[in-house]
């Protein structure tokens, strides 16, 4: 229902639920005119929810809408395309759930899966059409919703169904990923659903991963497009979790090609939104809009979309259900108030939160922080007298010899004081001084006045004199180690080497800086870092933009980033180090209080 009709379970099976008074929402009245017109005579349980949805009783987006009113005007029309609806094979799919899989984690575990009304109704319309000759209509299925709304569960659910319940002999049925190791997790969720469940157990074999029925061809296996070979596939059916990680179209296309042999075969795609709008995910999401607003026709595939609609506003509490069909079931809405909450503080989290928790798509790249909101109440003065003798790291960051270079000092917190400090130096050469405040639009020479930075003589930054500082610092404090950017470093870190400092190449790619990026985060959040202010780094934090990938690993990206981000590189390299010596230090500890000697 409409959340200012009723409020939102919070948590699985909850039993009461509290009415939520707020101002109705209104509805498109285009989009509803006639709706409730489609509605047939004869009910189905699955219809529970596609007739609310009609009649603007659950609130749904407008994609969603569409979707829902396609399956009603088929069943009005659709005879005249070849094209009806069985209501036995709706039944038949959706009793499969309860009556053959458990659930396989959290506190329901080993209980029968009821599926809730939408997902019922969309596995009736996914299986219940059928063509004239009684094959089965859909052979691409492409659904989108956000995270935690049982997507795996109900992909493993239809593989376990296409691969022993479908009626094909010898049906084989696929997990598809990009790489062989994540289809293995994803299958691994079939695998625990057979363990889980008596009458599977009894059917299903496993072996090396793969599900197969002893005396049949039938098994359900997963696939890795990164397989030496993809030749020689005969699916009858495929699942494509996350399809919005998928670089390039080959697994779709060779999964597409390959089931011509087939008579009814199906390949279903379940995933969020994500970033490439020129990958095949986006072209999936897409086709299936241009289908549902009547630009093609296409019989062939279905699918249904769930997201906010253009100009909602993505902090309205009341409008994440259109995103999330299973808030507070499945996904509670306590956490999303809290991911939302995080998201307007650090801008860099915006962009997960909207593809992951809200399904909108999004370009990569975006600016990080809000640094009037979570930089600058870490900028509190502190006195540097009091690092001396603790443990520090360093992070070093050369840019070009014209261009800013950044050498930064992170401090580790101590019992007495769980603060993170933060020291600053920055380089700019002095000749080009003046041309680089005009290219990056800041105040170089006003900060150089101020000792904010230093402008080393001649066009090019001295390395020499970047060299002192570093060594000169490591006199004053216990610099452990200095993690640094490898690009146009060569010469100046074996210097440092022959003076004595511990050099550690970090390359800038997500696996030594996706850490440290979240890292920062949550010390800027929860006000642990103090950086004293330092007007450049301060400029430094304003200017990043991050760049992201399908697991959620995310940095800064200098390309993308509006000016100059150095400090900001710097710090990362920093803490970097920081992380990797408490890291062992916590492995230390482990294994010497697993012998029963005291640590501290």
């Amino acid at each position: 229902m409409l959340p200012d009709d009723t409020d939102l379970r919070e948590g699985q099976g909850a039993g009461k639920r509290r009415r939520a008074r707020r101002p109705v929402l209104r509805r498109d009245p285009k989009l509803y005119a006639g709706a409730t017109k489609l509605i047939p005579k004869e009910l189905h349980p699955w219809d529970e929810y596609g007739v609310a949805v009609l009649r603007g009783k659950i609130l749904v987006g407008r994609l969603t809408f569409l979707s829902v009113k396609r399956h009603y005007q088929d069943l009005k029309k659709g005879a005249k395309r070849g094209l009806w609806f069985d209501p036995s094979r709706a039944e038949y799919i959706i009793e499969f759930f309860p009556k053959f899989l458990r659930h396989i984690r959290g506190e329901h575990t080993g209980k029968p899966i009821d599926l809730e009304c939408w997902q019922q109704f969309w596995l009736a319309v996914q299986f219940g059409w059928r063509r004239t000759d009684g094959t089965r209509r859909f052979r691409q299925w492409y659904e989108e919703v956000a995270r935690k709304n049982g997507k795996s569960t109900k992909l493993s659910g239809i593989g376990l169904h296409l691969s022993a319940f479908d009626g094909e002999p010898g049906a084989k049925v696929y997990t598809a990923a990009t790489k062989l190791e994540q289809a293995k997790i994803t299958h691994g969720d079939a695998e625990l659903m057979v363990q889980f469940a008596p009458g599977l157990k009894r059917l299903f074999r496993s072996y090396r991963n793969r599900l197969f029925v002893p005396g049949t061809a039938n098994e359900f296996v997963p696939l890795g497009a990164d397989a030496k070979t993809l030749d020689g596939l005969d699916p009858h059916g495929a699942l494509l979790d996350e399809l919005h990680a998928h670089r390039t179209r080959e697994m779709w296309d060779v999964i597409i090609s390959a089931m011509g042999a087939r008579r009814e075969p199906m390949l279903t795609a379940i995933t969020t939104a994500g970033f490439n709008q020129n990958g095949i995910c986006y072209e999936q999401h897409q086709l299936l809009i241009d289908i549902l607003e009547g630009r093609i026709v296409n019989d062939s595939v279905g699918g249904v979309i769930y997201t906010l609609d253009e100009g909602d506003d993505w902090t309205d509490e009341r409008l994440w259900c259109k995103a999330n069909p299973n808030l507070g079931v499945s996904i509670r809405l306590s956490y999303l108030r809290e991911q939302v909450t995080l998201a307007q503080q650090i801008i860099g989290q915006q962009v997960n939160v909207l593809t992951k928790n809200l399904n909108i798509w999004c370009q990569q790249d975006d600016r990080w922080l809000d640094v009037k909101g979570v930089w600058d109440p870490c900028g509190e003065a502190f006195d540097i007298e009091m690092l001396t003798g603790r443990k520090c790291y360093g992070g070093l960051d050369l840019s070009t010899e014209t261009d800013l270079t950044a050498y930064v000092l992170v401090f580790e917190p101590i019992p007495e004081d769980p603060l993170i400090y933060v020291l600053t130096w920055f380089f700019v050469p002095e000749a080009n001084m003046d041309r680089r405040a005009k290219a990056d639009r800041v105040a170089y020479p006003l900060w150089a006045a101020s000792g904010a930075l230093e402008a080393t003589p001649g066009n090019v930054v001295d390395y020499e004199r970047v060299r002192h500082v570093i060594n000169e610092s490591a006199e004053r404090f216990d610099v452990q180690e200095i993690g640094y950017d490898p690009w146009n470093a060569t010469h100046l870190v074996s210097q440092l080497i022959n003076d004595g400092r511990e050099m550690v190449k970090l390359a800038q790619n997500f696996g030594n800086l996706s850490a440290p990026t979240k890292r920062l985060e949550g010390l800027l959040l929860g006000k642990t870092l103090r950086h004293g202010g330092h007007p450049v780094l301060r400029w430094n934090a304003e200017n990043v933009a991050l760049l992201r990938d399908s697991n959620g690993n995310y940095r800064p990206h200098k390309g993308k980033s509006t000016e100059r981000i150095d400090g900001i590189a710097a710090l990362l390299n920093a803490l970097n180090r920081l992380m990797a010596a408490i890291e062992e230090l916590d492995d230390v500890n482990s294994a010497y209080e697993s012998r029963g000697i005291r640590t501290t």
